[in-house]
């Protein structure tokens, strides 16, 4: 601990960002890490508090007051071999995880919690900076061979990990570039895709191989994929010693109402892909684009979010962001829900960059112009009573809409793969596959793991590392029979 009373000697400082009006013009980050003395003076207000809750609140368990204290003591060098002790890829969590570790932080029970995210973000740019970020090859390779499918956060977490046990891996992914979600689903204005190149390049010192556009599955299922090599799962069990499947939630939640199949109504993740596509160089024939257009947002979470400042930065006309649920609190009752992740209103910086939002909506219909294009949408006014929803009498209402974006969530991983294994599902179309025990992170088919949305289901970054590390692990202990890789 640094200082014993540095929580009561300062406040909470926030990250700076660029104004709403300048960032809208471009694609790039706009939030400006801490100062070194910004950054120790927040590192300061980490408490002596005996039993530091934000480990359990961080799904990867980082040893939060440790590197709080090297912060404060300016070692950041240190600081910064205490954050990879527990998470692989920092720079994405420092970025894009809602730090459901600053909910628990225990100075937030009567207080505002410390800075962690940001002081995490600061840490892992120094050691970028300062070059102390380097390859960790093994000392000597075992002879055993482990594929991946999948490069999003959990396929990449297992690839490293297992290849720095000595294990020969091997990351295949569908996608012309590597990264999964991270690469083609998160604005480049939350993570620019530099972050992902300069960790793949680390990644292939330490001996991963890494094969793009192979899809892994039935030929039949690999149509809209474009130009891609097919690669059967019983090849890849004839050739690998393990095979992990770490492929993203890629089932979105659709919304069966009259006038669904109208042009103009997409799914979130048509929309947001084409855009990190276009600003890494690609040129697109059809892009769905925002500009001048009256849109209309269907979901309040992430992804959501990510429509509206896509959205913003192409110019649309009005944005309007509806959500089901009722609208939560601005506060929530910290000492009935700390430290568990609280319900409250959050506003994203896409929201302040301009957008309108309602909750407690459901839609009806998407109306037809005359000439099978979107011109409206029919919603109605719902009230919450015990858990059910029902419509409030005379509420109907018309609001113009030239593109609609459904982000409600995905409700499993694409079926066809997990169906070309052949691995068991559970009730909500997961492959099926206990995190804890002897088998851990095994499938009902030999050989075969599954970590991350595709195990797991729909969850942050910062779960799909945990799932990719701990499932290296269990493929470790499976090929060796024992393990030294961390929990």
């Amino acid at each position: 601990m640094g200082k014993i009373t540095g929580f009561l000697d300062y406040p909470r400082q926030l990250e700076t960002s660029e104004a709403p009006l300048q960032r809208k013009q471009h694609w790039r980050e706009f939030t400006q890490q801490l100062g070194d003395e910004s950054a120790r003076i927040q590192a300061a207000r980490c408490m002596d508090c005996g039993i530091p809750f934000c480990h359990n609140g961080c799904p990867v368990n980082n040893v939060i007051p440790d590197f709080n204290e090297l912060v404060y003591r300016q070692d950041w060098q240190r600081a910064s071999d205490v954050l990879h002790s527990t998470n692989n890829f920092p720079e994405f969590t420092g970025r894009i995880c809602p730090a459901p570790c600053e909910a628990a932080c225990t100075l937030n029970i009567n207080d505002d919690a410390v800075g962690i995210k940001s002081i995490e973000h600061k840490i892992i740019d120094k050691a970028w900076e300062e070059g102390w970020v380097l390859p960790q090859p093994p000392a000597q390779m075992t002879g055993w061979k482990v594929a991946v499918v999948g490069s999003g956060p959990a396929g990449l977490a297992t690839a490293q990990q297992l290849a720095r046990a000595g294990h020969a891996v091997t990351v295949f992914e569908k996608n012309d570039r590597i990264g999964g979600l991270l690469r083609y689903g998160i604005p480049d204005f939350k993570l620019q895709k530099s972050h992902i190149d300069r960790r793949i390049e680390q990644m292939r010192a330490e001996g991963v191989v890494f094969r793009c556009s192979v899809f892994v599955g039935a030929a039949e299922d690999a149509g809209g994929l474009g130009k891609v090599e097919v690669v059967t799962p019983a090849q890849l069990q004839q050739t690998f010693d393990a095979v992990v499947i770490a492929g993203g939630a890629e089932t979105p939640r659709d919304l069966p109402v009259p006038g669904r199949q109208l042009k103009g109504v997409h799914f979130a993740m048509e929309f947001l892909p084409q855009q990190n596509r276009v600003v890494a160089g690609d040129a697109l024939e059809r892009q769905i684009v925002a500009t001048d257009r009256q849109v209309i947002v269907i979901g309040g979470g992430d992804t959501g979010s990510d429509c509206v400042g896509t959205s913003n930065r192409h110019g649309a006309a009005a944005i309007t962001q509806f959500e089901l649920l009722p609208q939560p609190p601005k506060q929530e009752d910290k000492p009935l829900v700390w430290p568990y992740w609280p319900i409250r209103l959050r506003t994203s910086s896409s929201h302040e960059e301009g957008c309108q939002r309602d909750w407690a909506v459901a839609t009806k219909s998407f109306n037809d112009d005359g000439k099978g294009h979107v011109k409206s949408l029919t919603g109605v006014r719902v009230a919450w009573q015990d858990g059910r929803m029902s419509e409030i009498p005379g509420s109907e209402f018309e609001l113009q809409a030239d593109l609609v974006l459904l982000a409600m969530g995905f409700v499993s991983p694409a079926r066809h793969v997990l169906d070309a294994f052949g691995v068991e599902r559970d009730a909500r179309g997961n492959a099926k596959a206990t995190s804890d025990g002897t088998a851990s992170y095994r499938t009902s088919v030999d050989k075969v793991f599954a970590a991350g949305d595709m195990r797991r289901g729909q969850s942050l970054v910062v779960w799909a590392i945990r799932e990719g590390r701990q499932c290296a692990r269990a493929v470790d202990e499976f090929l060796m029979g024992s393990s030294t890789l961390p929990r």
